[in-house]
């Protein structure tokens, strides 16, 4: 019995880990950015991942948006935002921006949206590509178990999820 309630509460954490409504405002300007590249030959996406993966390893918190813990949408949310890009908070307000891309043209810097629970059409998690070799597809994200990670979207969880890539930048 207790090894259900378990097993149930794992599910209901997993299926909740970022549908985060939390709101914060940031007295940032900001500016919308075209994907291009510096005089260094850097991109405005490969410094965003970059500032992504620096979350790397932090705990899952709902809401969050700090190193001491964030949700999926705070993850992409802060990285976006410093760098002085205007991103909605939550990953449904995320979803409403870019235009779709098929699966095979994403590149770095580009954003994943899934569906985790059953609400049917529902995004309540996003992934930011990091890489893009031989047809696998990394994202970093962060989850309800696991923090802030990178993972491959050939991963059968992922893969099922998975709803639209979209290109904000």
């Amino acid at each position: 019995m207790i090894k259900k309630i378990l097993a149930l509460l794992f599910i209901s954490l997993l299926v909740m880990s970022c549908g985060s409504s939390k709101n914060v405002t940031s007295k940032k300007r900001k500016r919308t950015y075209k994907q291009n590249t510096s005089n260094s030959g850097v991109s405005l996406a490969d410094k965003i991942v970059w500032t992504a993966v620096s979350y790397k390893g932090v705990p899952y918190k709902y809401g969050g948006v700090t190193n001491r813990g964030m949700d999926c949408s705070g993850l992409i949310y802060t990285s976006f935002n410093h760098r002085n890009v205007d991103l909605p908070r939550t990953s449904s307000e995320m979803y409403t921006k870019g235009y779709v891309i098929p699966l095979n043209n994403v590149r770095r810097g580009d954003l994943l949206f899934f569906r985790t629970s059953r609400k049917r059409g529902r995004v309540n998690h996003v992934g930011l590509v990091t890489s893009v070799k031989n047809g696998d597809i990394r994202f970093i994200h962060s989850t309800s178990s696991r923090g802030v990670i990178v993972t491959s979207l050939r991963q059968k969880y992922w893969k099922r999820a998975f709803l639209k890539a979209k290109r904000v930048l």
